[in-house]
């Protein structure tokens, strides 16, 4: 077991007017996630302070430590605060809100800052906590399932009895977009990397499931679908991507969201070479070949999606509804401390888990002491 040492910076102990809060300070492994003391920021006329229960982790997140995360790059640069979506409650409102009030429970989602103790975000990004979620479970619900619901219910036209192929489902986002396929009446085959997961994806609802860690992918793929699926969701990247598109039927559609097979499964560091070639075997789908093929490409990312609060409202209502009535089924939560954020990385980036991460911001064990993360 390996120790790192994050230092406090500001004030000794947290006062009413300061934060927790994780700050990468430039690129690199999971000594750069330091624990800091901040102000705590006050919100503008239209946004709301919130003091969070939890915070969810995404693989996104390790994307942003390693400085390969483009809306990271382009939006915010060194230093950065990781994490896309919180739950807690309202601590201050600006004078232009409405719809939330201080001692509300909410959750939302935030474009980049949610590793802290307060997030402070535009009203139209934060909602009322659904009753059929604990805060934990709320924290590590919206990412997973926004990206699902945009990528299922609003980039195509779904009929039911579609085909649909699902890559690491069970993951976060796998295992919502194989929910809110079957509350579709859609057919599921969901593919996982680890037998244990197995099971866990049949309870989803999946009709379905290719273990590629004991089974041959593709051929498996095709022994279910032989004419091939209406949808595959691929965030592998160059691994998957070219057969994805080959195992399509004719109007079929590829939907792109990720590229993890560029990217370590665990370690903490880039290797920078693996990346360079899977950059060159990378498909590229040409325009004229997909006319021809009658296929489609789709691709998209969350973090550029947060200016469209028109699609986000639409998803969170629905999502909402149906977790609440129960047609949802929760993800599987495993939590960590603010202070053990290292930790959560160290687990995500092995590709065993199932379901969601998030780490409990209250309360946080913290002092101006130099803090260990044991990892």
């Amino acid at each position: 077991m390996r120790t790192f040492q994050v230092e406090a910076v500001g004030e000794k102990a947290m006062s009413p007017a300061s934060m927790h809060k994780v700050v990468i300070h430039k690129a690199g492994g999971y000594e750069q996630l330091k624990l800091e003391t901040h102000p705590v920021p006050e919100p503008a006329s239209r946004e709301v302070l919130i003091r969070t229960e939890a915070v969810g982790v995404n693989y996104a997140d390790i994307c942003v430590r390693w400085g390969v995360y483009e809306s990271a790059r382009r939006f915010v640069g060194w230093p950065i605060t990781p994490g896309f979506e919180y739950s807690g409650w309202v601590e201050d409102v600006g004078r232009e809100v409405k719809n939330v009030r201080p001692g509300d429970a909410v959750f939302g989602v935030t474009l980049f800052n949610g590793y802290s103790t307060h997030v402070c975000a535009p009203e139209d990004l934060v909602w009322p906590k659904p009753q059929a979620l604990d805060f934990e479970a709320a924290a590590g619900f919206l990412a997973v399932h926004l990206t699902a619901y945009h990528g299922l219910l609003q980039n195509v036209v779904i009929r039911p009895g579609m085909r649909v192929l699902v890559h690491s489902a069970g993951g976060g986002v796998g295992s919502a977009i194989v929910q809110l396929c079957k509350l579709h009446n859609l057919h599921v085959t969901g593919v996982v990397g680890r037998s244990h997961k197995v099971e866990y994806v049949r309870r989803l609802g999946a009709d379905a499931v290719i273990d590629k860690s004991t089974q041959s992918l593709w051929d498996e793929a095709k022994r279910v679908c032989p004419d091939g699926y209406d949808l595959i969701f691929d965030a592998n990247g160059p691994e998957t991507l070219g057969q994805s598109y080959a195992h399509l039927k004719p109007t079929g559609k590829l939907l792109v969201y990720g590229f993890h097979s560029l990217l370590p499964k665990k370690g903490g560091r880039i290797n920078y070479l693996k990346a360079a070639l899977g950059m060159l075997k990378m498909p590229r789908f040409s325009p004229l070949s997909m006319t021809s093929d009658n296929k489609s490409v789709v691709a998209f990312n969350l973090s550029f999606l947060l200016p469209r609060a028109d699609l986000l409202h639409a998803a969170v209502n629905d999502l909402t509804a149906w977790v609440e009535a129960g047609d949802i089924r929760l993800p599987k939560v495993r939590s960590f401390a603010l202070e053990d954020v290292a930790q959560a990385h160290r687990v995500l980036e092995s590709g065993e888990t199932t379901g969601k991460l998030v780490l409990r911001t209250v309360p946080t064990i913290f002092s101006g002491a130099p803090h260990e993360v044991h990892i």
